[in-house]
């Protein structure tokens, strides 16, 4: 098929778009040593502020620490943003969750994490907000007491359509392996022009949606949708690395732009 659309421009007299013409460079947006271009943003915080260090930089990755916690997160959650919204783009990063949960965690957050993409701008959350109106690249490890799988996608404020439908569903798993705590898992998100986004794992593609919106049946969700006039299509926003109460890491964060 290649061969044949190279001919074909050939006789047209048409130069073939490469790769390396169509397609921009990877921009790291973590430099291995400050944490200069994010901004954190914790549950009853102001924007910027994070009086317990939450996000550190140490042996050059990004750190999700709870070391001066006190032993109890207390539903603190957080996420530290990217400065700059994207709209069409590949987003591939390394992530090792570590060390011990706090102890006050729910269940469900054992070994728990995210990435998040088309995130609303952290000044437009509630100050106890505890997600941003966004879409999760969701992050497991095992063993956790529910074995599942990584790179799921959930979906705070929003909903996407999968196999032609509209699919209501909070979170729906990919159909990676289960994987271990401890060990470095590389993700990638690749998300279209045209609002084709898929999920991978190592390389690997484990879950593919489209045509993410905002939800109005959710309160966050609705005052964006009011404050764009009404329009659902959710097709921009930030990227925001999530602290949940479990260690975690993260290293090599690069952007890839396609629009």
């Amino acid at each position: 098929m290649k061969a044949a659309i190279l001919m074909s421009l050939a006789l047209i007299g048409a130069a073939p778009v490469t790769a390396s013409a169509a397609e921009s460079a990877w921009e790291p947006i973590f430099n291995g040593k400050t944490l200069d271009g994010w901004t954190p943003n914790l549950v009853g915080q102001k924007v910027g502020d994070d009086p317990l260090k939450t996000y550190v930089v140490e042996d050059g990755n990004l750190r999700v620490s709870y070391t001066n916690y006190d032993n109890r997160f207390a539903g603190q959650y957080g996420h530290i943003f990217w400065k700059e919204p994207l709209k069409a783009f590949r987003l591939r990063f390394e992530y090792r969750i570590y060390g011990d949960p706090l102890p006050d965690i729910k269940v469900w957050e054992v070994s728990n994490s995210g990435v998040m993409f088309h995130a609303q701008t952290p000044q437009t959350m509630r100050r106890d907000q505890g997600f941003p109106v966004s879409l999760e690249f969701q992050i497991l490890g095992v063993p956790r007491p529910q074995q599942e799988p990584s790179g799921n996608l959930c979906t705070p404020g929003t909903t996407v359509v999968i196999d032609g439908k509209r699919d209501l569903r909070h979170c729906i798993l990919s159909s990676s392996p289960l994987l271990p705590v401890g060990v470095w898992t590389q993700g990638e998100i690749e998300v279209l022009p045209n609002g084709e986004i898929t999920h991978f794992v190592d390389g690997k593609a484990v879950l593919h949606y489209s045509a993410p919106e905002l939800d109005p049946a959710d309160g966050d969700a609705a005052k964006l949708i009011a404050a764009a006039g009404g329009v659902l299509k959710l097709e921009r926003g930030y990227i925001a690395l999530q602290a949940e109460g479990q260690p975690i890491e993260f290293r090599k964060i690069e952007v890839q732009r396609l629009d």
